[in-house]
C-alpha cells in the first residue's frame, strides 16, 4: 500500500522521501529507539524542515514468539507515534499539511484484546505490553497486532483534534484496511492454520482488497479535499467491520463528556 502510494505521488510530481528497513531515501530500523530517531532525523534533513504530508505505512503482522510481539509493539505503535511527533513541527511549517496512518479493521473485529496491553502501549511501555500477553501463547501475536492498532487509533483521535495538530493546520487521519492482497496477507494465506482463519473471515463484498485502491485513498487523504477531515478512521475492508458491528456505531457521545457544552446549549435554549 505504501509502495503504490509513493509511486502515485511521484507520478503526480511530488517529492517522496521513503523510509525503509533495507531500501529508500532513509534506511532505518523502526523496531529500535535509535532506528526511529535516525528515521525521523533523516527525513527532517531531506525535507529541510518542512513536510507537506506524511504516510505512516510501515507495520508488522502476527507471527510467532515473544520477540515477534515486541517487534509488533515497537514498529506498529512507536514506529508511527514517535515519527509523527518528531515531524510535527515540520508538518506545522507547511500549508495545510496532511498525515495518514495505516490502522486496521482488527481494531474492531478481533475479540478479547486485553485492555492492559492497550494501556501499556499508550504508556509506551512495550516490555509491559509484551508481558501482558505472555500466557496466551500462539494467540498472543494476533492480539498484540490488534492492540497495537487500537492504541494507535486512540492516540491519533486524541491528538488529531488538539491545538498542536488541528490548531497548527495539520490534518491527522487513518485508514483501517481489511484483507488487502499484500505480502503480509499472502504469507498468512500460505500458512495452513492462518490461511484457514483468513479464508473463513467474513468479507461481505467477497474476495480481497487491492493495494492500489488503498493507495488511491491515501492520496485523497493527502489532498486539499481532505481539509475538513480530522481524527477520522476510515474503514476500507469490504464490509467486515459493518458485518460484525452493525449497531455499535454511530452512538451518541456520553453525557459525561459534554458538561460544559451541554450547559452552553441549555442556556441558549432558555434564553434563546
Amino acid at each position: 500500500m505504501g509502495l503504490q502510494a509513493a509511486e502515485r505521488l511521484r507520478n503526480l510530481g511530488h517529492t517522496v522521501i521513503g523510509v525503509d528497513l533495507e531500501s529508500g531515501e532513509v534506511v532505518a530500523d523502526l523496531s529500535t529507539p535509535q532506528g526511529r530517531r535516525a528515521a525521523a532525523d533523516g527525513v527532517l534533513a531531506a525535507c529541510e524542515g518542512v513536510l507537506d504530508g506524511a504516510v505512516l505505512a510501515a507495520g508488522l503482522g502476527p507471527g510467532h514468539g515473544t520477540e515477534r510481539n515486541r517487534l509488533i509493539a515497537e514498529v506498529n505503535f512507536l514506529g508511527v507515534v514517535e515519527l509523527l511527533e518528531a515531524w510535527r513541527p515540520a508538518l506545522a511549517g507547511a500549508d495545510r499539511a496532511k498525515a495518514v496512518v495505516i490502522s486496521s479493521n482488527s481494531t474492531t473485529t478481533v475479540p478479547i484484546v486485553p485492555r492492559r496491553t492497550i494501556r501499556a502501549l499508550l504508556a509506551r511501555d512495550t516490555d509491559k505490553a509484551v508481558r501482558s500477553l505472555r500466557l496466551l501463547g500462539r494467540n498472543g501475536s494476533a492480539l498484540m497486532y490488534a492492540a497495537s492498532k487500537i492504541a494507535l487509533s486512540r492516540w491519533l483521535r486524541s491528538n488529531a483534534v488538539t491545538a498542536a495538530w488541528a490548531g497548527a493546520g495539520i490534518r491527522l487521519n487513518a485508514l483501517a484496511p481489511g484483507a488487502i492482497m499484500t505480502p503480509l496477507l499472502e504469507a498468512q494465506l500460505a500458512d495452513p492454520r492462518e490461511g484457514r482463519a483468513v479464508r473463513s473471515f467474513p468479507v461481505p463484498v467477497g474476495g480481497y482488497g487491492d493495494a492500489g485502491h488503498l493507495a488511491d485513498w491515501i492520496c485523497f487523504m493527502l489532498s486539499d479535499s481532505a481539509d475538513f477531515l480530522c481524527g477520522s478512521v476510515v474503514f476500507v475492508d469490504g464490509g467486515s467491520d459493518a458485518f460484525f458491528r452493525p449497531g455499535d456505531w454511530p452512538k451518541a457521545v456520553p453525557l459525561r463528556r459534554l458538561p460544559q457544552y451541554l450547559w452552553r446549549f441549555t442556556r441558549g435554549v432558555r434564553h434563546g
